[in-house]
């Protein structure tokens, strides 16, 4: 297990965020990225959360809708991590994970891709 205290882990996620290519980052209409501690049930499981609708969903997404959240949970990765190398690959492929859901990828075509 590694150690990171909130500030520290944002600072992960917004450089793993910046190294990720432009159009991947460009096309996400209407989605903050936020990092929280765990998630709502105190569980040490979820990675991370794609809490929205999906691109390919849309058709039901109306005007004035809150953003969509990508969640990245610091201590469920701190739990699985070892090293500070270890941390931001995961938080890297946290970040693709959801990011691909946001574009209507499932869990079972990115375990095929390797993202899950």
């Amino acid at each position: 297990m590694i150690e990171a205290d909130a500030a520290a882990f944002e600072a992960l996620v917004v450089a793993e965020l910046d190294s990720l290519p432009v159009d991947m980052i460009d096309g996400l209409d209407n989605v903050v990225f936020v990092v929280e501690d765990r998630p709502e049930d105190g569980s040490l499981d979820l990675l991370g959360l794609y809490d929205g609708w999906a691109l390919t969903e849309r058709d039901r997404y109306g005007a004035g809708e809150l953003p969509d959240r990508i969640i990245v949970y610091r201590e469920p990765h701190l739990q699985v991590c070892d090293s500070l190398d270890e941390l931001r690959d995961e938080i890297h492929t946290t970040l693709v994970h959801e990011i691909a859901h946001f574009y209507g990828i499932d869990d079972e075509r990115l375990h095929e891709l390797g993202w899950a």
